[in-house]
Order: C-alpha cells, then structure tokens, then sequence
C-alpha cells in the first residue's frame, strides 16, 4: 500500500510517500500475550521495568515493548528475563 502524506515547510505544502507494510503479525496475539505474562510476573516479584531490564542486560526501552508486545524478543533475551525474574521460561510463554 503507498501513503502520502503531506507536511508543511516553512510555506511549501511538500507531500511525502512512501509504502508501509500493511500485512498483519501472525505472532502479534503471542507477543502480547507474553507480555501480559512477563508483567503479571515482574509485579508479583516486586520488580519495576527498569530493574529487570539492568538485570537483562536490555534496554528499559526494549524492555517495555515487550512487555507492551510490540517487541518480539530473541530466545536469549527471554532466557535472560527468566533468570532476573528467577522463572522458568514455561510460566511465562503462552
């Protein structure tokens, strides 16, 4: 699919295209689901998002998205989530 878009430039009206990929995430429904998994877990442990991303050695960006499900994380990212959550990787993956 292209979309333009159009912008203001100081006074020219400049229209912007591109294409976007409009087809849908297959895993979306897993990724969120593990990552109302991943929060419900962080809560019940007490941790907040910055400590168990420090302890991931991750981003608390990155770390956020997933939890948001909007990242889709390698096995050893997950691996490392699980150890700073001292989990098993079953009580979390959907």
């Amino acid at each position: 699919m292209i979309i333009l878009e159009y912008f203001w430039y100081n006074t020219l009206k400049i229209a912007w295209c591109y294409t976007k990929n409009m087809t849908p995430n297959p895993n979306k429904k897993s990724q969120q689901e593990f990552g109302k998994n991943i929060r419900k877990m962080r809560k019940q442990k007490g941790f907040s998002q910055e400590e168990v991303a420090k302890m991931s050695k991750i981003s608390t960006t990155y770390y956020a998205g997933i939890e948001r499900g909007e990242e889709n994380p390698t096995f050893s990212v997950i691996e490392n989530i699980c150890k700073a959550l001292k989990i098993k990787s079953s009580e979390i993956l959907p």
